[in-house]
C-alpha cells in the first residue's frame, strides 16, 4: 500500500506526464504545420543556382591582354564551359517555370480563401520569403496571399527581363522580343485580376518594370528606338552582368565611345574579381571534398582490415552512464527546445513589440540573433533545471578537452561531410523537385550587403548555433539515447531529430547526413569541441560562399 508521500509523488508524476503529453501534441501540430508549409515553398537551391549563373556570366567576360593568358583562358573554359550563355538561359527558363507554377498555386489559394469564412485557417503559403501568418481573418489572409503573389510576380518579372537579355546576347533577338512582350501582357492581365480588397499592387503592373521592358525592346529593335530615360531605367531595374550588357548596347547605339570603353574596362575588372570568387568557392570545397573522399576510403579500408582496432571503431560500442530516464529527455526537448522556439519566444517577442522589419537588413539580423540567443538561453536553462538533481554527473558528460586531438576530428569530419552531404543533396533535389523550403537565414545572408548585418549572421550561425545545438543534440540527447539503444542507433535517431528541428522538409536528408557525421565524430572523440568545430566550419563555409555569390551580382 502506498504511503501519503508516495501517492503525492505518483500523482505529481502523473500530472507532469499529462502536461507533457498535451504539450507534445501541441508541438507536433505546430511542427507539422511548419513542415507542411515548407512543402509548399521553393528550395533555396534554385535561387542559389541563379546567383552562381550570374557569377559565371560575369567571369565569362574576362579576356587576357596577352599570350600569357592562354592557360588561364583554357582554365576558364574548363570551369565555365564553351557556352555559358546557353547554360544561363536553361537555368533562367527552369527558374521561370518554377516561379510560374508557384504563381498558379498562389492564385488558386487566393480564390479558395475568398470562399472561406472569416475564421478559416490560413492556407499554406507558396513563397519562402512570406512571413508567417498570425491573423486568421479572411481579409488578413487575402492580404497575406496577395503580398506573396506580388513577390512571386516581381520575381517572375525580373527573370523575364534577364531571360530576354540572354536570348538577345545569344543572337535570338526575335525570341527576346517575344519574351519582353510577354512580360507586358502579364502586366495587363495582372492589373485586370487584381483583387479590390488589398492595397498591394502587382509589381509587374508598375510602370518602371514595363518601361524597362519597352526600353529593352527599343534597344534591340531594327531600327532601334531609344527611350529618353532608357539609361536610368536600366540602371535602376537591372543589375550585374545584365545591366552592363544593356548599357553597352545603349552606348553603342548612342555612339558614346568614351562611356562604352569605360564600361568595358570596368567589366574586365569585375570579371577578374569574379574569377577569383569562383576559384575560392570552387577550389577550396573541392580540395576539402577530395580530401574527404580519401579519408572515407582510408577509414573504410582500415575498418575492414583492423576491425575493432581501427580509428573509426574507437568507442563505437561504449555507452554513457545515464542517471536520468527518458522522461527527462522528453521534457528537455518538448519544453526547452520545441515549445520554447515555436511558442514561448515568438509570443514574448510579439508582446514586447519586437518584430522582424522587412527591408532593414540590420534589424532583421539583430532579430534573428536575439531570437536565437533567447532560444539557446531558454533551452539550456530547462536542461540545467531538469538534470541538476543528478549532479555530479558521471564521467564523460559534456566533456570539453582542449588538450586532445579535437581539431583533427573536427577538420576530418568536415572534409568527410562535404562529399557525402553533396551526394545526398543531389538525390534530395531530385526527390523534392525544387520544393520543400529552406532556412530563411540563407536567403538573408545571400542578399545582405551590410558588414554589420553579415557579422551578426556569422556570429549567429558560426558560433551561437554550433555551441547550443551541439551541446543539446550531441552533448545531451545522443548520450541519453544510449541508455535505451546502441550507440549507432542513438547517432541515427539524434541526427533525425536534429534535422527535423530545422522544420524544412527539403533539408531533412542533408541535415540528417551531417548529423550522423557529427554524432560519429563526438562518439569517437568523446569531446564536444570536435563536433562544435565541425558544425562551425560547415556554417562558416556556407556563409562565406553565400556572401561571395551575393557580391557577384554587382
Amino acid at each position: 500500500m502506498l504511503k501519503k508521500g508516495d501517492r503525492i509523488q505518483v500523482c505529481g508524476m502523473t500530472i507532469k506526464r499529462v502536461v507533457l503529453s498535451a504539450l507534445t501534441v501541441l508541438v507536433v501540430l505546430l511542427a507539422g504545420a511548419s513542415l507542411w508549409q515548407s512543402w509548399q515553398q521553393p528550395q533555396f537551391q534554385s535561387r542559389l543556382e541563379l546567383y552562381e549563373t550570374n557569377l559565371l556570366l560575369r567571369s565569362a567576360e574576362w579576356q587576357p591582354q596577352d599570350s600569357t593568358g592562354k592557360d588561364l583562358t583554357a582554365a576558364r573554359k574548363a570551369v565555365l564551359g564553351d557556352k555559358p550563355i546557353e547554360t544561363a538561359i536553361k537555368q533562367y527558363q527552369e527558374a521561370k517555370t518554377s516561379t510560374q507554377k508557384n504563381i498558379e498555386k498562389a492564385r488558386a489559394q487566393l480564390k479558395q480563401t475568398r470562399s472561406l469564412p472569416d475564421a478559416a485557417p490560413v492556407p499554406p503559403q507558396p513563397e519562402s520569403a512570406t512571413p508567417p501568418v498570425t491573423e486568421t481573418s479572411r481579409p488578413n489572409q487575402e492580404n497575406t496571399l496577395q503580398r506573396s503573389l506580388s513577390q512571386l510576380e516581381k520575381l517572375n518579372a525580373e527573370l523575364t527581363l534577364r531571360l530576354g537579355i540572354l536570348q538577345a546576347e545569344q543572337g535570338k533577338v526575335e525570341a527576346a522580343m517575344k519574351t519582353w512582350e510577354g512580360l507586358k501582357g502579364q502586366g495587363d492581365r495582372g492589373a485586370e485580376e487584381q483583387l479590390p480588397i488589398t492595397n498591394y499592387q502587382l509589381p509587374i503592373t508598375n510602370s518602371p518594370i514595363i518601361e524597362t521592358a519597352n526600353a529593352l525592346i527599343g534597344l534591340w529593335s531594327n531600327p532601334a528606338r531609344l527611350l529618353p530615360d532608357a539609361q536610368q531605367l536600366i540602371q535602376t531595374n537591372l543589375d550585374g552582368w545584365f545591366r552592363d550588357r544593356a548599357l553597352l548596347r545603349l552606348y553603342q547605339l548612342q555612339q558614346r565611345q568614351e562611356a562604352f570603353q569605360q564600361l568595358q574596362a570596368t567589366q574586365q575588372e569585375l570579371a577578374e574579381r569574379a574569377i577569383v570568387k569562383l576559384a575560392i568557392i570552387g577550389s577550396l570545397p573541392w580540395l576539402a571534398g577530395v580530401t574527404g573522399l580519401g579519408l572515407i576510403i582510408f577509414l573504410v579500408a582500415q575498418r575492414l582490415t583492423k576491425g575493432k582496432e581501427s580509428v573509426i571503431a574507437r568507442n563505437e560500442d561504449t555507452v554513457w552512464a545515464t542517471p536520468w530516464t527518458g522522461e527527462i529527455v522528453w521534457q528537455v526537448f518538448i519544453v526547452g527546445f520545441f515549445l520554447m522556439g515555436q511558442v514561448l519566444i515568438p509570443l514574448t517577442l510579439s508582446f514586447l513589440g519586437i518584430k522582424p522589419v522587412g527591408g532593414q537588413i540590420r534589424l532583421q539580423a539583430f532579430y534573428v540573433l536575439v531570437n536565437y540567443l533567447l532560444l539557446a538561453g531558454g533551452g539550456l536553462g530547462v536542461l540545467y533545471l531538469s538534470i541538476k538533481s543528478f549532479f555530479p554527473l558521471p564521467e564523460n558528460w559534456f566533456r570539453f578537452n582542449w588538450r586532445s586531438n579535437w581539431i583533427l576530428w573536427g577538420l576530418g569530419g568536415y572534409c568527410v561531410a562535404l562529399p557525402l552531404v553533396l551526394i545526398v543533396s543531389i538525390i534530395n533535389q531530385q526527390l523534392w523537385q525544387g520544393q520543400g523550403g529552406s532556412n530563411p537565414l540563407l536567403s538573408l545572408a545571400l542578399e545582405a550587403r551590410d558588414g554589420v548585418a553579415l557579422s551578426i549572421f556569422f556570429f549567429t550561425a558560426a558560433i551561437a548555433a554550433p555551441l547550443f545545438e551541439e551541446f543539446l543534440f550531441r552533448g545531451f540527447l545522443l548520450p541519453s539515447l544510449t541508455k535505451y539503444m546502441s550507440v549507432g542507433w542513438a547517432i541515427i535517431l539524434s541526427a533525425f531529430l536534429f534535422a527535423l528541428a530545422h522544420l524544412s522538409l527539403s533539408e531533412i536528408l542533408p541535415l540528417m547526413t551531417l548529423g550522423i557525421i557529427l554524432g560519429i565524430v563526438y562518439t569517437r572523440s568523446r569531446n564536444l569541441l570536435a563536433p562544435m568545430l565541425l558544425h562551425s566550419l560547415w556554417n562558416s563555409g556556407t556563409l562565406v560562399s553565400l556572401y561571395i555569390l551575393g557580391s557577384g551580382a554587382t
